[in-house]
């Protein structure tokens, strides 16, 4: 079941309390519970660091999926077959869909129910969108918690399908388990991305829409450079599919879930837990850094002056960054010893 984007009820100005009731609610895998958190979370709501601190020793049993790659590829079809292949398997999948903003609203431009019509009326199916806003690398800054929200609320697999940047769409690593590239013949620069990082992060790959003409040639230069390059003790295996019919999504899933028994039982798995936990905690202290500085905005030689200072050749950038550091650190240490 999905829930409405714009989800309007919410526990704003409830404390911890509200947060409590909410928390519980998304532990009983109650749909609008479940969108109110993921609502609460993409604006920030100072509720967010209680409602996941009562959830977070409730997951880690979910099964993370990342379906990445250039605009085009397919991927809300593929996206939606793997669903359906999991359905039928009895399990039940979380979905997170990251889409371009609005740059009116700052919304997700495409909603779930155009996106994934199919499977939106499934009960054991959760869709949400999510809005990018100026997020960089392909994920919203929300997802992990939007993933920890699914995961805590009992789903089986959660896959997170994101909004197809292009060469540098690699932020989805610090939140999947396992990553699927998608990609089409026909799109140009030899399989679109063969110089950059973007093909560096595949468990597998996916050659989507391959009755296209140009499929085998797609599939023969991806195995090429794989044997170019170093790959560790897991080969990503590179399976053709075409979404839209069904065609390889046996294959295409089955490649998934060899991935995760790999996982299973190689020291790959830990690795890869503790560098998306690192990540992630160095994301969150990135943002509550930076949004120290921004409050020094409008003071006295605060983040405004040290600007104009830049540009006017007053200061140089690396001076100013330490300045203002220190001023936060001084600040924070201040606030401490009161």
């Amino acid at each position: 079941m999905s829930a409405p984007d714009g989800a309007t009820s919410s526990v704003r100005g409830a404390g911890a309390a509200g947060a409590a009731k909410l928390a519980d609610e998304v532990l009983a895998g109650r749909p609008r519970a479940i969108g109110r958190a993921i609502t609460e979370i993409e604006r920030g709501s100072e509720l967010v660091p209680e409602i996941l601190a009562r959830l977070f020793p409730s997951t880690g049993r979910a099964r993370i999926i990342g379906i990445t790659g250039p605009p085009g590829a397919g991927k809300s079809t593929l996206v939606q077959r793997i669903a359906q292949a999991f359905r039928r398997e009895g399990r039940t999948v979380g979905i997170v869909a990251v889409d371009p903003s609005s740059p009116f609203t700052g919304g997700a431009i495409l909603g779930d129910r155009i996106r994934m019509a199919e499977i939106y009326t499934d009960p054991g199916v959760f869709i949400r969108s999510m809005a990018t806003r100026g997020a960089l690398g392909g994920l919203a800054r929300a997802t992990s918690d939007a993933v920890d929200v699914l995961d805590a609320a009992g789903y089986d697999t959660v896959l997170v399908e994101t909004v197809g940047v292009g060469q540098d769409e690699v932020d989805v690593v610090r939140a999947a388990d396992t990553v699927a590239v998608v990609l089409v013949p026909g799109l140009g620069d030899d399989i679109q991305a063969i110089k950059a990082g973007i093909l560096e992060i595949a468990d597998v790959f996916v050659v989507n829409k391959a009755e296209r003409d140009g499929s085998d040639r797609a599939v023969a230069e991806l195995a090429m450079m794989l044997d170019l390059s170093a790959h560790g003790e897991w080969r990503p295996p590179i399976v053709k599919t075409s979404a839209t019919t069904g065609a390889g999504l046996p294959e295409a899933v089955a490649a998934l879930e060899a991935h995760g028994k790999h996982l299973r039982g190689s020291a790959e798995g830990a690795r890869r837990r503790e560098q998306r936990a690192r990540s992630r905690l160095l994301a969150l202290l990135e943002a509550r850094f930076r949004a120290a500085v921004e409050t020094t905005a409008p003071e006295p030689d605060g983040l405004e002056e040290a600007t104009h200072a830049i540009v006017a050749r007053r200061e140089d950038p690396y001076a100013a960054a330490a300045r203002l550091f220190e001023r936060v650190v001084s600040r924070a240490e201040t606030v401490r010893r009161a």
